[in-house]
């Protein structure tokens, strides 16, 4: 029987230290951290994330600014209320709910962020730093699998990793991470011959292909250590990739859905923040 990983509790030991950090600069007269969100339309997805995040940031003393424009904002007007933000000197970390509107340039909007501020490292910028192996923000979804993976305080180095999903958000910023940490990266998705056999041979699985329970034991090596990404609506209930409890009678360490990699998201989009913050003052 392996181990469930509260990602609740390691998300509430990263939330202590942003608390003391803001604490610390509010003591000494110093700047804090600020953060403005832009959700265009109603999506009702992007609405709870929204919400959530001033919840989250305004809990652990950050400021937070929600920028809320109607579907049929221009592209322009857009991009002009992003550059206002760039030049605003008390925003250090700017997000864009996606998806946006079906009619509007996506990538275009996306590089109109400063890369100084693109805390969920969207532009071609930042991308291209993470993927080079350099220093810049980490997606937000990625960071808490590293975070979680971290936690456990093992060796990573030579560990061999299977990530299920290639997608831009989670799978292959996933991959990039895991080869920072010197691991042996494959990359699965839907084309892949012989997946159970693949994910047989890993050391850490990383789930993240949107199938609700597709992962069984039959895909785990013993005591393997398997990070669930997935988060899929179930009869009304979220349910992971992963069958966690098939899953767990055969791995060392297994995240829960929900409680796992979802509790750490929006906390560490914050952490993000507050490196901005001391990255980027003048």
């Amino acid at each position: 029987m392996g181990d469930k990983i509260d990602g609740k509790a390691i998300a509430l030991g990263v939330k202590e230290n942003i608390k003391n950090f803001i604490e610390t600069r509010k003591l000494n007269g110093m700047n804090i951290p600020k953060v403005a969100s832009i959700l265009v339309g109603n999506d009702g997805g992007s609405l709870f994330y929204l919400n959530n995040q001033e919840k989250v940031a305004v809990s652990l003393g950050l400021e937070f600014e929600k920028i809320h424009l109607s579907d049929n904002v221009t592209e322009d007007n857009l991009i002009k209320k992003i550059e206002e933000l760039n030049n605003d000197n008390s925003v250090n970390g700017i997000i864009l709910q996606l998806p946006l509107p079906k009619n509007m340039d996506e990538k275009k909007i996306i590089s109109s962020i400063s890369p100084e501020k693109d805390i969920d490292c969207l532009t071609f910028v930042n991308q291209g730093k993470l993927y080079m192996g350099e220093e810049t923000f980490m997606p937000c979804t990625p960071k808490s699998v590293l975070t979680i993976l971290k936690s456990l305080n093992i060796n990573l180095e030579g560990m061999e990793v299977v990530v299920v999903g290639r997608s831009n958000i989670v799978g292959k910023p996933a991959a990039a991470l895991m080869l920072k940490e010197n691991c042996t990266v494959t990359i699965c998705h839907s084309r892949t011959k012989n997946l159970k056999e693949v994910c047989k041979r890993a050391d850490i699985l990383i789930v993240a292909i949107g199938k609700a329970k597709f992962i069984d034991e039959s895909y785990i090596k013993d005591d393997a250590i398997v990070i669930d990404v997935g988060t899929n609506s179930v009869e009304g209930k979220i349910t992971g990739d992963v069958d966690f409890e098939k899953v767990i009678n055969k791995a060392a360490f297994v995240t829960p859905v929900p409680g796992g990699v979802g509790a750490l998201t929006t906390t560490l989009l914050m952490k993000n923040v507050c490196e901005a913050l001391e990255k980027y003052e003048n």
